[in-house]
């Protein structure tokens, strides 16, 4: 006398809601990056009342030890006319912008011969400075 059933089936696991989490969880991450800041090198910018934004093309930043970075990449002051060419090139702008981030501790000379060069590749300079 057999009294109990004998199943055949195999366990499954349910996998249908598992698309609907991955995708959803792809979404988040993509709009968070998105509204990472690309510009993580760390200054203490002087301050204005102004309150003017501008399409930054190009993030020139300057440290308070002098180093120039274009983007996050450290670049020599005599090659930043020779790296910032291409770049300006690429934009399909009529007038590329380049965003000046300086140190306010940088002497005015160092932000002056950025927009010197940035002037002579035809592109609109702005100063970037924190709000009061």
């Amino acid at each position: 006398m057999q009294i109990r059933k004998k199943y055949t089936g195999e366990a499954e696991v349910f996998t249908e809601a598992l698309n609907d989490i991955l995708f959803i969880l792809l979404m988040f991450f993509l709009i968070v990056s998105t509204l990472a800041n690309p510009n993580v090198i760390k200054l203490s910018q002087p301050k204005s009342n102004g309150d003017s934004k501008a399409k930054q093309n190009v993030v020139i930043s300057i440290d308070a030890n002098k180093q120039y970075f274009i983007g996050t990449t450290p670049v020599p002051l005599d090659s930043i006319q020779f790296a910032l060419q291409p770049i300006l090139d690429k934009e399909k702008t009529e007038i590329p912008t380049v965003v000046i981030n300086a140190d306010k501790s940088v002497e005015i000379d160092a932000v002056v011969n950025v927009m010197k060069i940035s002037k002579n590749l035809g592109a609109k300079t702005v100063l970037s400075v924190e709000k009061e």
